[in-house]
């Protein structure tokens, strides 16, 4: 069985090791969602990672509803992009786009967005993130049907823009709770239309989007990521192994670069899932490479590989502190802690100062 350290192809992209980095929001853009300088060298830092899944990226501004995060769908945000992807490519590195629509966890006083859309008229738990404050969330609209060939669209220019900015290929973002995982899932999908009811129909949606976005990229330039197991930002579904196998199978037949899956792990680590796990079933449905995430620590990761569980990792929290991953793994060098504290502020202070192991 292949390691943790051994090459992958990741459809059209070649990884020099099965370590790739997760995507991480970190809120250091600026307040209309462009790319900052020191976004460029936060990712350079992190280039030997196998492949870099870049933070969650908007497709629109009505889908975008996080202080700070970075959009990709004018000309101003490709621009701003380009230099970031140039310092990866100069690393050695590879890097895609995930593209990101929140759906009902946006809102409506974030500026230019309305009232957020979603599946159906729900209202997510908790509280939103703006640059006001913390207020609670409020119900979202449900989605025209006449409204997603619009999205589709958003799609397809996100997909079109990430090309032109330089990124090797794009992760539709479909996990988490988010619009497609919200049009996936039964608590928050109770529509009766031919998005909703049957796994079919709440299957039409993702299929549609990475239809689209595959049609402009290629499918050997397109991943995917779901959230098969446990509650997710007040979104869950009481039987998620039928619901992921049909999701699985479907990608699998679009031939897409790879899936990522973010399940908890089942010691509790990060909650404690409602479901045995999720994967082994999807493992079954999906050809492709499968991408594992979850709180996976190097002697973990290592042995999901050589057991075939997975084809490679994506690491989050360790490539926040550990810019040189891949090595201190590989080297067995302890590994820095992070600060959460840092974690979505606008400055370099726990974003670009993290140093590398000493040789």
């Amino acid at each position: 069985m292949p390691s943790l350290f051994d090459p992958i192809r990741l459809g059209a992209i070649d990884a020099p090791n099965r370590m790739l980095m997760a995507p991480l929001t970190r809120a250091r853009a600026t307040s209309d969602h462009v790319p900052t300088p020191l976004m460029a060298e936060y990712y350079r830092q992190r280039a030997s990672a196998g492949l870099i899944i870049s933070e969650a990226t908007g497709v629109s501004l009505q889908g975008l509803g996080w202080p700070y995060t970075p959009g990709i769908w004018n000309d101003e945000q490709v621009e701003a992009w380009r230099p970031v992807t140039s310092a990866v490519h100069a690393a050695g590195g590879r890097i895609v786009c995930q593209l990101w629509h929140m759906g009902r966890l946006v809102h409506p006083s974030m500026p230019g967005r309305g009232q957020p859309v979603s599946a159906s008229a729900t209202t997510a738990p908790g509280h939103a993130h703006t640059y006001g404050g913390k207020p609670p969330h409020v119900e979202a609209r449900p989605l025209a049907v006449g409204e997603i060939p619009a999205l589709l669209g958003d799609y397809r220019n996100a997909a079109r823009n990430a090309l032109d900015a330089g990124f090797d290929g794009v992760e539709v973002h479909a996990a988490n709770g988010y619009l497609i995982d919200q049009f996936l899932r039964a608590s928050s999908n109770l529509r009766t239309d031919a998005y909703g009811g049957s796994i079919t129909h709440r299957v039409r949606l993702l299929q549609e989007v990475v239809e689209a976005v595959a049609a402009v990229v290629g499918p050997d330039r397109t991943g995917v990521r779901l959230s098969p197991n446990g509650e997710s930002q007040g979104v869950n579904d009481p039987d998620p192994e039928r619901l992921f196998a049909a999701a699985a199978g479907m990608l699998s037949d679009i031939g897409i670069a790879f899936l990522e899956l973010r399940e908890p792990p089942e010691d509790g680590t990060r909650g404690k899932p409602d479901h045995p796990p999720v994967h082994p079933t999807i493992r079954r449905h999906f050809q492709g490479p499968l991408v594992l995430n979850s709180d996976f620590d190097g002697a973990r990761a290592r042995r999901a590989v050589e057991a075939g569980q997975a084809d490679a990792i994506a690491f989050g929290r360790g490539f926040l502190a550990n810019p040189d991953l891949p090595r201190r793994l590989a080297k067995g060098v302890p590994l820095a802690p992070d600060e959460m504290a840092t974690w979505y502020t606008q400055g370099p202070e726990g974003y670009v100062d993290y140093p590398v192991a000493a040789e």
